[in-house]
């Protein structure tokens, strides 16, 4: 029976999903309360504290001095700020800002503290307020900010509301921010730095789309406005679809390349450097990383941020002494500047070194509790190690503080309808499953997630910390969201996080999308292999070993990418072993995953299961990729030599048969026909030759003609797959001619290969069914249930021949599941589930279900029977 372990925490009212939805709508909505409502309340709360109203010199000075700053044009910066008095505001602000970007914070606080003091709702007061905040001064900063927010609503003046924008936002109020930012938009359209910082607050609270447009805005007034290219540049990293190209052979936008543009503008731009410098720890390349972080501090040996991320490579190094050193000199900077240890927490977390994360993360609380920021990721990385009630309990937090957080408020509602799932414990596993899919998948769940872990720990002699938790989710949005908190990750299938598997059901996507049982046992391989390396696998073998034990499991679950990489390598552009893991954050992830499993079966092969073993462990021991080929006496010089000549003596004729292909003529009819004979004739060897005059034949009505040229491109590459390819289209040609026995052969051969194509599948069933050859109707069910599960007909069909070949287990499993599913013939499925109940000796249900069938069809005689033999057999 399903069980819901007890969650720790007491279960909130049923609608407090629905309170909280209307919490954050009201939070976010430009509706609540107009503009011009919201402005008079704040005005009456907080007076102007001595602004003034901004003139058009004042306007022209802004716009002079954001665009030298947005340029990096610092001597034009320097003589603006000369072309004033050193008291006037805007001019002070101005000199500050330029010695705080060099880290010279003592003498920006000497210079605007007079300034400020005297009029703190000017520029003057809001960088004060930002400088004080950066030094951990945060109290002291609250009343200078509060001045120019009340300088900001005490009028229209669109300057005094952008700057009551930033102040908002730096004292943490996005509603606030939002209001003002729209009003400056509104009566500065011309003005990037306005809609640049408007698109910043969206990017603080993950709102992609809007934060795209304001940069966009921004760039569409200025396109060297470099702070809106590095904003465009982390939507980019965040979102992950480049922006199409701007004019005709324009390369598409990616965060790199705009990264990379903003520093043509910039170089001193700390937010592009740290932004590729997040890039390059994102593909593990630390040295790099390291290059990009000390052109910051160059500039700035006091940039808290990229001290930061100073202290979470040596974190991720295991250097912790040179962690503790550099964290306690950020102190020394900002006594509570706690993202010091959160951003390193969220490096780790990246590395997949969870419980890590969450160390780190406490830590950071302790330092300030109310870093609400700092809640947020812990719930996250609580989430990950699978604490549940700890993770609602810290953003449920973070919520109460900020209604805006997208992703806070995507994993409260993600937990609330894990609350309706059903939940299984069993053996090793703690199961959670939608309660319409429930029935239909949580015995084929249980049994091979627990036949993979059973497998997979003997293999690799580890014994994995258990119990594993799997939630499985009807709606890929739903796994996107409880995997990184934002929907999308297109593509993604599957997580694992060591003790916490996350995937799409198989009705996440259309029938025939993906191979769920594959896609289960990848993961579960994943909770051995990242147990057994501490975590600390780098992404390539991680994925290659996964990739590769689907293929061991069972052949016909290998991935389908041969022929994209051999004619990768036929290109010439096929990666290194070395640039593999820079492979997984691009585009070409499938190709990404079949290269490196050939990796992984290439190690097994030539150097044996041990050496991969040691090499697994030698990530637990703080070893990078180089450091552990080292410890089985290789390089990636040799293993890349000895990989290139296996993959040429396994794959060198398959290589050159899609190597010669021909350029195909355009045309139609006859002609064309005529045009492929002779190139087919011309290049024998080439696959694709082969197949297009196959195709050109079938299409003519030359069967004949079609079935030899198939012939010969299945003799040049047997492993294809679908009914559209070579194969598939010689099993479709025997079904028209009426030869059934040549059709399920090919057939069968098509399914040794072909992991995830129902059409194949089912076309096998409809062919073995008529010809009564039930081998080939049990191989062809069973495939259709590890792509679509929901289907009762292969559970009510496999059944029936489980229970008549003496697999009473088998039988009531899938009797069971046809008929929660509703089976095409209940009847017939209620007698075969009794039949099947009394070979077990369980007369009472079988009895029910005989009684089930005969209210059904009173008639039924073998429902009778059955009926008649519980009776008989009854005490």
């Amino acid at each position: 029976m399903p069980v819901r372990p007890e969650t720790g925490v007491p279960r909130r009212p049923a609608d407090a999903s629905n309170r909280r939805r209307r919490d954050y709508n009201r939070a976010v909505s430009a509706h609540d309360l107009s503009c011009a409502c919201l402005a008079f309340l704040i005005a009456l709360a907080l007076p102007a504290a001595g602004a003034a109203q901004t003139t058009e010199a004042d306007l022209t000075f802004h716009q002079q001095a954001t665009r030298a700053l947005a340029h990096g044009d610092v001597d034009a910066a320097e003589d603006l700020a000369d072309s004033r008095d050193p008291s006037d505001p805007a001019a002070a602000a101005l000199r500050a800002r330029l010695l705080m970007e060099t880290g010279r914070y003592e003498e920006a606080e000497a210079l605007l503290a007079p300034v400020a003091g005297a009029s703190p709702g000017t520029v003057a007061g809001l960088e004060f307020g930002r400088l004080l905040i950066t030094v951990g001064q945060v109290d002291e900063a609250a009343s200078f900010l509060e001045a120019v927010i009340g300088a900001g609503v005490s009028t229209p003046d669109p300057l005094l509301q952008y700057y009551g924008g930033l102040a908002s936002r730096a004292a943490g109020g996005f509603r606030r921010a939002n209001m003002f930012f729209r009003g400056a938009s509104r009566s500065l359209p011309e003005d990037p730095a306005v809609h640049t910082a408007w698109g910043d607050l969206f990017l603080e609270k993950y709102n992609y789309a809007d934060a795209q447009q304001s940069y966009q805005d921004a760039l569409a007034l200025d396109g060297e406005w470099s702070p809106a290219l590095v904003g465009l540049a982390q939507v980019l990293a965040n979102a992950g679809v480049p922006i199409p190209a701007g004019g005709p052979g324009a390369e598409p936008l990616t965060a790199r390349g705009a990264a990379e543009r903003a520093l043509a503008i910039d170089p001193t731009n700390a937010r592009a450097h740290l932004l590729i410098a997040e890039l390059e720890l994102a593909d593990q390349n630390r040295d790099a990383a390291r290059e990009s972080i000390d052109a910051v501090l160059d500039h700035n040996p006091n940039h808290l941020e990229a001290r930061a991320l100073v202290a979470a490579i040596a974190w991720l190094e295991d250097r912790r002494d040179d962690f503790e050193t550099e964290v306690e000199g950020i102190l020394a900077l900002n006594p509570v500047y706690a993202d010091a240890f959160r951003i390193a927490g969220y490096h780790v977390a990246r590395a997949y070194r969870f419980p890590e994360a969450v160390t780190l993360v406490r830590r950071a609380l302790e330092l300030n509790p109310d870093h609400t920021r700092a809640h947020a990721d812990l719930g996250m990385h609580l989430l990950r190690t699978g604490d549940e009630p700890g993770a609602r309990a810290a953003l449920e937090r973070s919520f109460e503080a900020d209604p805006y957080d997208v992703v806070t408020f995507n994993l409260l509602e993600l937990l609330d309808q894990l609350d309706e799932f059903e939940t299984f414990e069993e053996g090793d596993l703690i199961v959670r499953l939608h309660p319409d899919e429930a029935p239909a998948i949580k015995d084929y769940v249980i049994d091979l997630a627990q036949e993979a872990l059973d497998t997979l720990s003997a293999q690799y002699d580890m014994t994995p910390e258990t119990p594993v938790l799997i939630e499985i989710f009807p709606r890929h949005d739903d796994f996107a969201v409880r995997t990184l908190g934002l929907p999308g990750m297109a593509g993604a299938l599957g997580a694992c996080f060591g003790r916490v598997v996350t995937m799409d059901s198989p009705r996440a996507s259309p029938s025939g999308s993906f191979h769920w049982f594959s896609t289960l046992w990848h993961e579960m391989a994943h909770v051995v292999t990242l147990q057994m390396s501490n975590q600390r696998l780098t992404r390539w073998l991680s994925e290659g070993i996964s990739s590769f034990e689907e293929k061991r499991r069972n052949p016909a679950w290998e991935r389908d990418q041969l022929i994209e990489f051999l004619s990768a390598i036929n290109a010439g552009n096929l990666r290194s072993i070395a640039e593999l893991d820079s492979a997984f954050t691009q585009h070409g992830l499938g190709l990404a995953y079949f290269h490196a499993s050939l990796v992984v079966q290439h190690i097994i092969d030539a150097y044996g299961e041990e050496a991969l073993h040691t090499l697994i462990r030698a990530y637990g021991d703080g070893l990078d990729t180089e450091g552990g080929l080292e410890r089985i006496g290789l390089t990636f010089d040799s293993l890349q030599a000895s990989f290139d000549a296996d993959i040429e003596e396994r794959y060198g004729d398959l290589r050159s048969a899609l190597a010669d292909a021909p350029a195909f003529p355009p045309g139609e009819g006859d002609n064309r026909l005529e045009l492929l004979r002779g190139l087919a004739d011309e290049h024998p060897g080439s696959f694709q030759a082969q197949v297009a005059l196959g195709a050109a034949a079938r299409a003519a009505g030359l069967l004949d003609e079609a079935r030899a040229a198939f012939e010969r491109a299945v003799e040049l590459f047997p492993m294809t797959v679908g009914l559209e390819g070579p194969r598939g289209q010689l099993a479709l040609i025997a079904e028209e001619e009426g030869d059934t026995e040549r059709a399920l052969r090919e057939l069968e051969l098509l399914l040794d290969h072909d992991e995830s194509s129902p059409e194949t599948a089912r076309m096998m069933a409809s062919l073995a069914d008529t010809a009564g050859d039930d081998r080939r109707l049990r191989i062809a069910y069973e495939r259709l249930i590890e792509i679509d599960p929901f289907d009762p007909i292969p559970h009510q069909t496999l059944g029936r021949m489980a229970k008549e070949d003496g697999r009473t287990e088998d039988a009531l499993r899938e009797l069971r599941i046809a008929l929660a599913l509703g089976p095409v013939d209940r009847v017939a499925t209620h007698t075969d589930y009794a039949e099947a109940l009394v070979a077990v000796g369980e007369l009472d249900a079988a009895k029910r279900q005989a009684m089930l069938a005969l209210e059904i069809a009173p008639t039924y005689e073998r429902a009778q029977d059955v009926l008649l033999r519980v009776i008989e057999a009854s005490p």
